[in-house]
């Protein structure tokens, strides 16, 4: 497991402009989890894998001098980032801490709204952190959180392709909370009430014509998941075969067609 968080750190340290990416919908998004959820004057704000401080930045200028945001993550690249727009905006409310957010603890009842945005489907044990957040939050607090569908971003290809290259199955990272469904399931059983999810649907065209697929994508993929067999070269040309042809079954003459769609989660404690 540790293999896969450091490939996830190394994914993220690489996206220097992550904020400005092709194609981004990064800050939208984070600008549309905030408007979701009723923050005040003075409250005090976790946000977990805060990245580049989409959130956690625009949540300190809400709660004012007298409220606090900690952001945490693992990547330094992402935290040096938004360490730069908080310096330059001369914000003083706002602590960032280089950590693990599965490993790192608060007290009970600290927090008046935790946030996590465009990053809870890549977390090892998703019940586990919301089961850590519950326990986080103030009585009446709030938890809001995005994330993608399990139909989105090609995962049903990579699941084929791993199913026709080595016969087996396994749960894609979008699997654990992939429809509305699921999300008021989990949540509930952690004991949060008034759950409410918005579905933004999006999408978008695709070229993958001769798109090479790395180890490194598919072991991020589905988690590092033990049961995943380190292949061969030939395995490896075998799984790239798998995935083409997989791709060609959904290609149009625009391309293939990339769902991004969007789950806005917001519930209370």
């Amino acid at each position: 497991m540790e293999t896969y968080k450091q490939q996830v750190i190394e994914f993220y340290n690489a996206r220097t402009n992550y904020d400005h990416e092709e194609n981004t919908q990064h800050p939208r998004e984070a600008n549309l989890l905030l408007e979701y959820v009723p923050i005040q004057p003075r409250q005090k704000i976790l946000d977990i894998a805060t990245g580049t401080g989409l959130v956690a930045i625009p949540a300190a200028k809400k709660v004012g001098s007298q409220g606090h945001v900690i952001g945490v993550d693992m990547c330094p690249g992402m935290l040096h980032q938004a360490r730069e727009k908080i310096a330059a905006q001369n914000l003083e409310n706002i602590e960032l801490i280089a950590a693990d957010v599965e490993e790192i603890s608060f007290s009970e009842d600290s927090f008046d709204v935790i946030f996590c945005c465009s990053a809870i489907a890549l977390l090892t044990d998703i019940p586990a952190i919301l089961q850590k957040c519950y326990h986080y939050l103030k009585p009446g607090g709030y938890m809001a959180f995005t994330c993608p569908p399990e139909t989105a971003y090609l995962a049903s290809v990579y699941i084929a392709t791993l199913t026709k290259t080595f016969g087996i199955s396994l749960p894609h990272l979008l699997s654990t909370l992939g429809t509305p469904e699921k999300c008021q399931s989990l949540l509930k059983q952690v004991g949060f009430k008034d759950i409410e999810i918005a579905v933004e649907p999006r999408g978008r065209y695709h070229n993958l014509q001769n798109h090479q697929l790395s180890w490194p994508l598919i072991n991020l993929s589905f988690k590092g998941n033990s049961l995943l067999p380190q292949p061969s070269p030939e395995k490896l040309e075998e799984l790239q075969l798998a995935f083409t042809s997989e791709v060609e079954k959904i290609t149009t003459d625009k391309g293939v067609w990339e769902d991004t769609t969007t789950f806005f989660v917001r519930a209370r404690k």
